[in-house]
């Protein structure tokens, strides 16, 4: 299993190393402490849109087209991703190429030209960008839960942002808020792959040494607590009602992280899991269903996914409340915590096969948790989980006034659902 290396440039910025000598191809990887929880509610969507305007052109690479033609050129693929607390940028491609990865994304985050002409012609990408998922329910149903789980603050808004924000934005907004986070000890650089541990400091050093600004990121704590259950309707004529029902969860550093990834295995982690079996399986009321976890820094949650037949909407959510009240109630039995450890830990050796999937992990870990762990060691943590684990944290979770429940379908009575959570 890999083994990363970690260390610290002159300048502040970390670069961890991950070796995965199996594979010909390298993922250099830069992961910025930036995301939409650093936003307001008027540049909302800001963080979103600079991962768009980072492929725009910079001085050596004028246009989005320069860009692209040097990574085809290689067989690459470059792609950035943002979130509620990181935005990252990566170019995978051979091993051999890995110099051209570390001069595209220096290039990229030193010297893009961000020209007011463009980031208005992009405004009608990413206007279109929000008006796809707006018409994607399960999409929008996962927005309409964050939102009132978290409520009016950043962690509860769209990372994507709303359509007037971005239609306000300017280039001062873009250079504001590059100056305010993306600085060295705000940043790292992970690089995942074929690679020599020399070869890639030093093309690290040259490449980002340069980088001196100085910051210091400022968030407000975010601290979930609830007294009643709360839900959320959104009126669409669908062919299939979307839900989500979900309850405050854990941090990446709390101590029971590992145990709620494991709880949510065992509720809907798979076709033979709790949920699927229950709504899918047994009473043909749904095609997807799904649990998993979410963590943020200092918060987080459990939610349950399903696309549910129309007339049967009340069945599937009281099939879903009946087994996140059972699993508090009654004790997992051995043989199936034994079987969710090992759907999750081979689902993440999986995903660790995958050079872009192991500079992703890195980039969280760094930015986001109190230390690097290895695969090896996440393991361990989570074979300690045991049915006692469980149980206590389901009973923690899982109270009546904890439920979140957002829904999107041809329903206009929101109390018929409020009185599910409440029996």
């Amino acid at each position: 299993m890999y083994q990363h290396q970690s260390t610290t440039l002159k300048n502040g910025l970390r670069l961890v190393m991950i070796p995965m000598p199996q594979v010909e191809s390298t993922t250099v990887m830069v992961g910025v402490g930036a995301g939409s929880r650093h936003e307001t509610k008027r540049i909302n969507g800001l963080f979103h849109f600079m991962e768009h305007m980072a492929f725009k052109g910079t001085e050596k690479r004028p246009s989005s087209l320069d860009i692209a033609t040097e990574v085809d050129a290689v067989g690459g693929q470059f792609n950035a991703f943002t979130d509620k607390e990181i935005t990252a940028y990566y170019v995978k491609l051979a091993s051999k190429h890995t110099p051209l990865a570390f001069d595209i994304l220096s290039d990229m985050l030193t010297n893009s030209l961000l020209k007011p002409e463009e980031i208005e012609r992009e405004k009608g990408v990413i206007i279109e960008e929000i008006n796809m998922y707006e018409d994607t329910p399960m999409i929008r149903a996962m927005i309409a839960f964050e939102r009132i789980l978290y409520g009016d603050n950043a962690m509860g808004w769209w990372t994507a942002g709303t359509k007037e924000a971005v239609k306000g934005m300017k280039r001062e907004d873009f250079l504001g808020v590059i100056d305010r986070l993306y600085f060295p000890k705000n940043m790292t650089v992970i690089v995942a792959g074929k690679l020599n541990n020399d070869k890639i400091k030093r093309l690290t050093e040259e490449n980002f040494l340069q980088l001196r600004r100085k910051g210091k990121k400022e968030t407000k704590k975010i601290k979930l607590s609830q007294k009643k259950p709360k839900t959320k309707l959104v009126y669409k004529k669908t062919e299939q009602a979307h839900f989500c029902l979900g309850v405050p969860g854990f941090g990446y550093s709390h101590p029971d992280r590992f145990v709620l990834g494991v709880l949510a295995t065992i509720l809907g982690g798979g076709m033979s899991s709790r949920l699927f079996t229950q709504i899918r399986e047994r009473r043909g009321l749904a095609y997807y269903v799904k649990c998993f976890p979410d963590f943020s820094t200092d918060s987080g949650f459990l939610v349950v996914r399903a696309g549910v037949r129309l007339k049967k909407i009340e069945e599937a959510i009281k099939v879903t409340l009946a087994e996140l009240r059972k699993i508090s109630e009654k004790k997992v039995p051995v043989k199936e915590l034994k079987k969710a450890q090992e759907s999750v830990k081979g689902n993440m050796v999986l995903a660790l096969e995958d050079s872009q999937a192991v500079a992703a992990r890195y980039a969280y870990q760094t930015l986001l948790e109190e230390k690097l762990r290895t695969p090896k060691e996440a393991m361990a943590l989570i074979d300690e989980v045991t049915v006692a684990d469980l149980q206590r944290v389901a009973k923690k979770i899982f109270p009546p006034q904890n439920f979140n429940l957002a829904l999107i379908g041809p329903y206009k009575e929101a109390s018929r659902f409020k009185k599910l959570l409440q029996s």
